[in-house]
């Protein structure tokens, strides 16, 4: 396993920062053009998981980095719970939404490893 010493080598944050790309992405549709505390939003809480990530790695103990990754974690889920609500303001299309939510998953999965390997870790 390679050893990591920049948080960009994190494979989360990696996915993190494509995921957010997509986000903002999605967020320039002609139907969000006018909804813009639901774009600021979602965009906001997308942010936050990968600026999360890299913020708890320049923490000095595991913990810090849990503290984090927890956060994340939660933004993660807040955005989500978005992407059902702008589905089901037809801001999403369903097509899309499949796809997002997987995107939106596999970070979940990641983060909780990520948390859990921590957790094995003394400091």
């Amino acid at each position: 396993m390679a050893t990591i010493k920049r948080f960009e080598d994190l494979e989360v944050w990696k996915d993190a920062r494509e995921f957010t790309k997509v986000v903002f992405q999605i967020t320039t549709t002609e139907e969000l053009k006018t909804d813009f505390a639901f774009k600021d939003q979602i965009r906001r809480a997308s942010i936050s998981i990968m600026n999360n990530i890299s913020e708890g790695f320049g923490r000095y103990s595991n913990k810090d980095f849990r503290r984090f990754l927890d956060i994340a974690t939660a933004s993660n889920l807040e955005v989500k719970s978005m992407l059902y609500l702008g589905s089901d303001l037809k801001y999403i299309p369903e097509s899309k939404l499949d796809n997002l939510i997987q995107q939106n998953e596999k970070l979940h999965y990641q983060l909780l490893a990520l948390i859990k390997y921590l957790r094995s870790k003394s400091n």
